[in-house]
């Protein structure tokens, strides 16, 4: 197939090449029903940034995956086809498949806890109650990958979490959306070029004033 001829043979791969490659993983639901829920924002990031590097998604082995390169690096997109509380399983087959270091890993998640418009960029932290990253720390067993949490708040009434987060997003969040997803676009690639110290002081923090 001529997607998996991109970044292959891999004997012709080396460590320096290696330390170039990221892996950039967008959690969510596949199907149609999820597309535009709070929980598939992962998958959104990762949307964004394909067309905003003109290349597409190939639906390969445990998930969708785009290639493109930027500034000397390698950005492999992954959207897990194994639903969000399977994703470590599609992580830990690209990560071992592409011999892409954990440090090059970037995870993208909603996190309830956080304000919609805010963004926080961390190097490793626990699963906070969210079951994708709950999964990919046991796959992988440590919790030492960075993770890009967007935040969607908590405005759900008792019992209603469920509901909350795979429901789809109100009309005042979707005229945010796409200045946030153009920004998450933007942290990725600042991520994989200017280091994850950098980006933190770039994009933590609230990303919409007026919200």
């Amino acid at each position: 197939m001529l997607f998996k001829n991109w970044f292959r043979p891999k004997q012709h791969t080396n460590e320096t090449d290696s330390m170039k490659k990221y892996l950039i993983v967008g959690l969510g639901n596949i199907g149609a029903d999820y597309t535009n829920t709070r929980h598939n924002i992962g998958f959104k990031v990762l949307d964004e940034l394909a067309t905003q590097q003109n290349t597409s998604f190939s639906t390969e082995k445990l998930g969708d995956v785009a290639v493109f390169k930027f500034k000397g690096r390698t950005f492999i997109l992954l959207k897990p086809s194994t639903y969000m509380n399977l994703s470590g399983k599609a992580v830990k087959y690209w990560m071992d498949q592409e011999k892409v270091p954990q440090e090059n890993i970037l995870v993208i998640s909603d996190d309830l806890n956080i304000d919609f418009g805010t963004f926080r960029l961390k190097a490793k932290g626990s699963a906070g109650g969210h079951n994708g990253l709950k999964d990919i720390n046991e796959k992988l067993g440590n919790q030492n990958y960075a993770r890009f949490r967007f935040g969607i708040s908590a405005v759900f009434s008792k019992g209603k979490q469920v509901n909350y987060v795979l429901g789809e997003w109100n009309k005042e969040e979707e005229r945010y959306l796409p200045e946030l997803l153009d920004k998450g676009a933007k942290l990725v690639l600042s991520f994989g070029t200017a280091g994850i110290g950098n980006t933190m002081n770039t994009y933590n923090g609230k990303q919409i004033e007026e919200f």
